[in-house]
């Protein structure tokens, strides 16, 4: 029999430690842990997979609680079918001792676990989705208040104006200043129009720029 762990937080600026050292009491020498760093809204996680891989009948798999194994309600009801049924190994969950696949094998016993095992996986949906809900709204309040998200706006540097002319007038094209600088077609244009309406705001527009069609600035 091989002793297993899991571990998961959901992103990677969360602590593991406190379930570790929930594991690291078990005093299982031989335990292997897995940890993931990674959202519990479906089992497409690398280190999930890689231990499923390693299981086999008769294993022994610690899961601090069951929101760490996964938020889903329906996939945490198939992987545990999957593992227990399917792989056949046995399963410790360390915050709720009825999830505890070793004791109670009785029909009563199978009866508690399973109906224990609907309710917190129940739970664990609903708290990810107040969570998700939670931050929508503190998105939307956000913008609301004028907060800008993601990376702010590329400006155009200042030798991209004379370029530009050299554009124009055939001496390099779109594709070559877009490597230069490392941007995309849509950024490209971007530039321009940031560049037409700055030079015609400071009333020093310079006349190739003028001369850039809608066609390249659309």
């Amino acid at each position: 029999m091989c002793i297993y762990g899991y571990v998961r937080v959901s992103t990677q600026d969360q602590n593991e430690h406190r379930q570790l050292i929930a594991m690291q009491e078990l005093a299982e020498e031989q335990m292997v842990i897995f940890v993931d760093k990674q959202s519990g809204k479906d089992f497409e996680r690398p280190k999930y997979r890689e231990m499923v891989s390693r299981l086999k009948k008769g294993d022994l798999l610690y899961v601090a609680s069951i929101d760490r194994l996964g938020r889903n309600y329906e996939e945490i009801q198939q992987q545990w079918r999957i593992l227990t049924k399917d792989i056949g190994i046995e399963i410790s969950v360390l915050d709720m001792p009825l999830l505890d696949t070793r004791k109670g094998k009785d029909l009563m016993g199978t009866f508690i676990a399973d109906l224990t095992l609907q309710i917190l996986s129940f739970v664990a949906q609903t708290e990810r989705d107040h969570i998700k809900k939670r931050q929508a709204e503190g998105i939307a309040a956000a913008k609301a208040r004028g907060v800008q998200f993601g990376r702010p706006p590329r400006n155009p540097p200042a030798e991209f104006h004379r370029q530009l002319k050299d554009y124009r007038a055939g001496k390099i094209t779109r594709r070559e200043l877009q490597e230069q600088y490392q941007i995309c077609e849509a950024t490209f244009f971007n530039w321009c129009k940031k560049l037409r309406k700055n030079d015609h705001a400071n009333k020093s527009v310079d006349f190739l720029l003028k001369q850039i069609d809608a066609s390249d600035c659309r």
